[in-house]
């Protein structure tokens, strides 16, 4: 089978790309977005290039179901759930043996 200019055998990620001359806006926006979403600018680049072309996202799915539960919580009840949760965290030395 005959393959595209530009893909790699296996689907895998092209050669790095150098992007010369970014306008100043367009920097901005990148540099905000990884802030926002906590991912590198490389990273941010390609998630905002992958959406451009409709591609699906390759190395993680973005889920936002229980985006309206945040900032929901009391001050209280957070306190509670982080206490709940503290048992949950501890490792037991035993079980790692």
């Amino acid at each position: 089978m005959r393959r595209k200019p530009g893909e790699r055998r296996g689907g895998g990620a092209l050669k790095p790309i150098t992007l010369r001359n970014l306008p100043e806006a367009v920097g901005r926006a990148v540099r905000e977005r990884a802030e926002h979403y906590r991912v590198s600018l490389n990273q941010s680049v390609i998630r905002l290039l992958e959406d451009a072309v409709g591609a699906p996202r390759a190395r993680e799915a973005e889920h936002h179901d229980l985006d309206q539960l945040i900032g929901s919580w009391s001050a209280s009840a957070a306190r509670s759930a982080e206490r709940a949760l503290e048992a949950q965290r501890r490792i037991d030395p035993e079980m790692w043996k």
